[in-house]
């Protein structure tokens, strides 16, 4: 996160797409508006803030997320009730007037939007429609759906594909009429549109669409009769799958990605991104990967910066060398995408002629003011994306919408101002624990107007984000971390009282009107037999101590959860030790987003790390770990990166019934390590409480319960407006 290239000549130039002009080179990615909008469809005062901030932080060009033009053709976009959690603009005119108020609020800040159409989900839908409306899931052959692979989604007929052209382009007449910029059409990641134009998902033998370009084209040229020469259209596209260069062939020869060889290679793409710009698409952007290798399209916090450069580089020289030019007579910007939040960074990619433009998603999420932020050289202020995609992506997964671990205002704009409200009674507030939930109620508080003392028992602020921030795949944590010290050091400037290497109990504190405990967590650890003779160590010691690992050649982790796989990670890639992980659960990374997920587990996998789940520990005697596992044949493979784990109040009625079948072993180890979580040390909120010396006691973060750096901020922020 530097400014060495400031001034951002290139990323603040402007840009045209057809005959529309945009500001600069920011583009803000399809951030997901599911679960944002009125059950009918209508996008709501939370979506249209959501938006409206970030074109208030000087994005040049606002995408929405995926509005689909299926309903009543493909049964997973749509549910009970003929409600949905995506907006609609094609049921009626009770949803345009939200359009309209869309495109008005961003057009206010200078910015333009266009309109993410997606022809539907297919195998990559929801399957609860055939539980709930008895109706399977379609795709563009007879293709096993992505979250439970025993339900085959349906070919989808030639009549259903033409009436999604047609409901296509009227959707795009419509938002033309709503006054929205242009249409976007979600082409990648597996979805319908790119189900039916790669030869991997369409092996029609019959009909029209036997051709695995035509559904696209003939939806552009849809689109283009409807809106006319000069609406700009761009088409999100996979240069590759990439699933056979991500398997290999014992994977592809042993499980369903076997049907999917044979997908468009990088010379089909290009050739059909002209057959598309013939039809009309104006500009692109262009990644790898879908749903079934997901840390692809969506890359996680262990990928690196800028990881699909090379991607938009392919498909700009191509367009370039042979000078492809747009109906419109102009140049086919190509748009970079993947981890492009570093200012210097998405700078030079344009500089080197590597893009045209640079999509930002999570980091506008992270920080709306981030254009603006690099636009003045004010880098070190921007709040960097942590890459968890806990809040962004996971939580609309797991049912909610999207959010932000760094940010607790993503998705709130309509409820918390810009500028915390200034208290009209200012207190005396004292602050246990400079972890992310500290310091975020410390900072908000003390912008309010309190007077604020935060103590810290140890010599540094972040908590258990130090240990966290260690290996190199973490290097976005490092910057959140550098970040929150550059803020605290701002806000000690102003008159905030830090004292650091300060414990204090319940008789330090009289003398305040409230206290906020937030002192995190204590290690737990599990009541092995053996354990107080073995040589063990907590992973969040190793990780902050690595010269434990002195003489030490083989590593046995207990605890197969994100902690536990990223030190396997580290401890193999960077310390190169033998490792092992044992986990009690069906699967390692239970909970995680499925893209951070897949990436880490493959990546142990391609390093030779074993993974042992639904194994207990039973004794540690000197240096050997006694296991027990079950070692059923329905046991789940503990390497499965291709098919998501359900959400835990999803049952899958067709899951093999998991017996028990108990094998014994001994794995020989020179250093146990415990990655088994912890537990809230709310010792000191309760003596408070107890004590009844003071009005008001809070506890947060992990000091209330165990979590992620995204439940910590939220807690301390939505505490300190209220206090």
């Amino acid at each position: 996160m530097t400014n060495d290239l400031h001034p951002y000549t290139e990323l603040f130039s402007p840009i045209k797409i057809n005959k529309l002009t945009i500001k600069n080179r920011i583009v803000m990615a399809p951030m997901g508006n599911i679960n944002m909008a009125e059950e009918n469809g209508r996008p709501a005062p939370m979506m249209l803030e959501y938006f409206f901030e970030r074109a208030r932080g000087g994005a040049g060009l606002i995408t929405t997320g995926l509005v689909p033009v299926s309903h009543g053709l493909d049964a997973s976009v749509t549910e009970l009730g003929k409600l949905s959690y995506f907006p609609r603009i094609d049921r009626s005119r009770t949803v345009l007037a939200g359009w309209r108020d869309l495109a008005k609020g961003i057009h206010a800040h200078g910015s333009r939007v266009f309109i993410q159409l997606t022809s539907g989900l297919g195998r990559v839908g929801n399957p609860e429609c055939l539980v709930h409306q008895k109706k399977f899931p379609q795709s563009a052959s007879l293709n096993p759906n992505f979250y439970i692979p025993s339900i085959p989604s349906l070919p989808m007929s030639d009549v259903k594909l033409g009436k999604i052209i047609k409901n296509t382009g009227q959707a795009a007449a419509t938002a033309k009429a709503m006054e929205i910029d242009g249409v976007y059409l979600h082409g990648h990641e597996g979805y319908l549109l790119d189900q039916m134009t790669s030869p991997a998902f369409n092996r029609r033998k019959l009909g029209k669409y036997t051709d695995w370009q035509r559904f696209g084209v003939d939806t552009v040229k849809e689109i283009r009769r409807r809106v006319g020469p000069d609406y700009p259209i761009m088409y999100r596209i996979d240069l590759s799958l990439a699933l056979e260069e991500t398997y290999s062939d014992k994977v592809l020869d042993s499980t369903y990605l076997g049907k999917f060889r044979g997908g468009r290679t990088v010379a089909d793409t290009l050739n059909y991104m002209e057959s598309l710009v013939r039809a009309g698409v104006d500009i692109f952007d262009v990644d790898l990967g879908c749903y079934d290798n997901w840390w692809l399209p969506h890359p996680p916090a262990s990928m690196p910066a800028g990881c699909f450069l090379d991607v938009s580089k392919i498909a700009k020289e191509h367009f370039e060398r042979h000078n492809i030019l747009s109906n419109a007579g102009v140049p086919v910007p190509i748009v970079a995408v993947g981890k492009l939040g570093y200012p210097d960074l998405a700078e030079r990619a344009l500089r080197e002629n590597m893009c045209d433009m640079v999509m930002l998603g999570r980091p506008l999420l992270a920080d709306p003011q981030w254009p603006a932020k690099a636009q003045a050289g004010a880098v070190k202020n921007i709040i960097p994306c942590i890459g968890c995609q806990e809040g962004c992506v996971n939580e609309f997964v797991e049912g909610g919408h999207p959010q932000c671990a760094v940010n607790p205002r993503t998705s709130f704009e309509f409820k918390f101002p810009p500028v915390p409200p200034r208290t009209d009674k200012p207190k005396k507030i004292a602050v246990i624990g400079a972890g992310p939930a500290g310091l975020t109620f410390a900072h908000t508080a003390f912008a309010r107007g309190h007077e604020v003392h935060l103590f810290e028992a140890s010599d540094r602020i972040g908590g258990r984000i130090n240990a966290g921030s260690v290996p190199r795949t973490k290097f976005d944590v490092g910057n959140y971390l550098r970040f929150l010290q550059r803020r605290l050091d701002d806000d000690v400037a102003k008159g905030l009282v830090f004292k650091k290497n300060t414990a204090v109990t319940h008789s330090d504190l009289k003398d305040y009107d409230a206290v906020v405990v937030a002192i995190g967590t204590n290690n737990a650890l599990p009541p092995i037999d053996g354990i107080d003779t073995a040589t063990c160590v907590q992973a969040v010691d190793l990780f902050e101590n690595p010269a434990l690992l002195e003489g030490v050649k083989s590593v046995t982790i207990i605890g197969g959860g994100s902690v536990g796989c990223e030190l396997a990670h580290w401890l193999t890639y960077e310390h190169h030790r033998d490792v092992k992980v044992v986990e009690m659960r069906n699967h390692f990374m239970d909970g995680t987003c499925t893209a951070n997920r897949g990436h880490l587990i493959h990546a142990l996998e391609a390093a030779g790390v074993e993974l042992i789940n639904v194994a207990k520990v039973e004794r540690i005697a000197g240096d050997n770990v006694q296991i027990a596992r079950n070692v059923h044949k329905n046991i789940p493979n503990p390497y499965n990166t291709w098919t998501p784990i359900l959400p835990e109040n999803i049952e899958n009625p067709l899951a093999p019934k998991v017996g028990i079948e108990i094998e014994r072993r001994t794995i020989s180890a020179d250093l146990v390590v415990f990655a088994t979580g912890g537990y809230a040390n709310d010792s000191l909120y309760f003596d408070l409480v107890h004590a009844g010396e003071h009005a008001e006691v809070h506890n947060i973060g992990d000091s209330f319960k165990g979590g992620r750096i995204w439940e910590a901020v939220s807690a301390g922020y939505r505490l300190a407006l209220t206090v």
